[in-house]
């Protein structure tokens, strides 16, 4: 099992990052001094889990935990700036601090770095997450040391649990759209009006046809909104139920 760094002071690393194509230089210092930050700690940009699921939620609930004291949310990997940049522009993450340890100091550091050269990877983080308060680690949740790659208990949802387990999380908004589509954007527009954010799913891309539109939800028709896995149906309905 990997050891805890719980109570102990983040290693004093200067990562080399880039931020709108330019070179920035951001010291641990910088990153956590006088401030609450979660960090989620991942094996690679691009990866499955880490794209499906890792990082999406954390960008999710983002404000939730700002709500609850957290300044910052940093996403660190041992890749390099460049890749650290399209993947947070691929995610759309703009609620994430993306960091990329590339020369694995930090992850080495926290006694985090593993060698993962039987997949081509070379020396990568461990996944883990932590919640540090003025540099100091307080609590970390890291995965299990079994074969291939643990997700079980560094994901958002725990450590909002471990924050405050009474948090109020925001809707889930799933929004399926065509384009040139007016009721689409008036149900967009509506969401936006509410502050809720959403995920739109758009005819058109990644292979997604009317006939997966009529499979998916039943109907033939755009848009169409859910809510928390609930069907409001268009443009209409959304309205009311906003009301």
């Amino acid at each position: 099992m990997l050891e805890s760094y719980e109570g102990k002071k983040v290693p004093e690393v200067v990562f080399v990052n880039r931020r709108n194509d330019d070179w920035i230089k951001e010291s641990s210092e910088d990153l956590f001094s006088g401030k609450t930050v979660i960090v989620f700690a991942l094996p690679g940009a691009f990866t499955p889990t880490c794209s499906t699921t890792h990082l999406p939620r954390y960008n999710e609930l983002a404000p939730v935990f700002k709500e609850n004291g957290v300044d910052d949310v940093v996403c660190l990997s041992v890749n390099d700036g460049f890749v650290m940049q399209a993947w947070q522009e691929d995610q759309d993450a703009d609620n994430i601090h993306f960091i990329g340890d590339g020369n694995g100091a930090f992850s080495e550091g926290m006694g985090m770095l593993v060698d993962k050269a039987e997949i081509g990877f070379g020396k990568r983080s461990w996944r883990y997450s932590m919640l540090v308060k003025d540099g100091v680690v307080e609590k970390m949740f890291i995965e299990p040391n079994e074969p291939g790659d643990p997700f079980k208990v560094s994901d958002a949802d725990t450590m909002l649990a471990y924050l405050n387990p009474n948090a109020k999380q925001p809707k889930r908004v799933s929004l399926f759209t065509k384009p040139g589509c007016p009721h689409c954007h008036r149900a967009k527009n509506l969401l936006t009006e509410k502050g809720l954010a959403y995920e739109e799913v758009a005819l058109g891309s990644g292979g997604l046809s009317y006939s997966s539109l009529q499979a998916v939800t039943g109907h033939g028709t755009t848009p169409q909104v859910y809510v928390d896995g609930e069907r409001i149906g268009g443009a209409d309905e959304l309205a009311l139920y906003l009301k």
